[in-house]
Order: C-alpha cells, then sequence, then structure tokens
C-alpha cells in the first residue's frame, strides 16, 4: 500500500465529492463500496462544507491515510500503511 508521501497518492484521483449536504449516510455507504472495489480511495468536498475526516473514516469503517486541504484518503480496513 502507498504511504502519505508515496508519489503514487497525488496521481490517485478523488471518487467521491461531498457536497453542500455535507456527509450524508448515501455518501458513506459509497465510500464503503469504493473501499471494496479499490482498497486506497480519495474523497474531496466544497470548501463552504464542514467535514470531520476522522469522523467519515470512524462510520465507513476505513483508515484515515492523509488529510490535505479539503482532500482525504482512506485505506480499507486491515491495510496498513507502510512507514
Amino acid at each position: 500500500m502507498t504511504t502519505p508521501n508515496d508519489p503514487s497518492m497525488q496521481d490517485l484521483k478523488p471518487t467521491v465529492w461531498i457536497g453542500k449536504q455535507g456527509c450524508t449516510e448515501a455518501t458513506i455507504e459509497e465510500i464503503v463500496a469504493q473501499l471494496k472495489k479499490r482498497k486506497t480511495i480519495k474523497v474531496k468536498w466544497l470548501q463552504n462544507t464542514e467535514v470531520e475526516p476522522e469522523k467519515v473514516a470512524e462510520a465507513a469503517g476505513a483508515v484515515l491515510v492523509n488529510v490535505r486541504g479539503k482532500t482525504m484518503v482512506f485505506a480499507a480496513r486491515g491495510q496498513k500503511e507502510r512507514k
């Protein structure tokens, strides 16, 4: 798996966007579904939307790998970061 400093993290394209309604149950379900397929995903949110990455990760049962600006990267649980 990639680490936060791995250049391939920048190559990862956002696959989930959190809009003005915030992080809804449907958003969490989409994150879970995508993690089953991809193991690592990038999620972005709008500037005027309040999002707490730790709570999103907990709700999705995912590992929060990195947060930068309005972008967060999740890994499927069981996937360990290499250091």
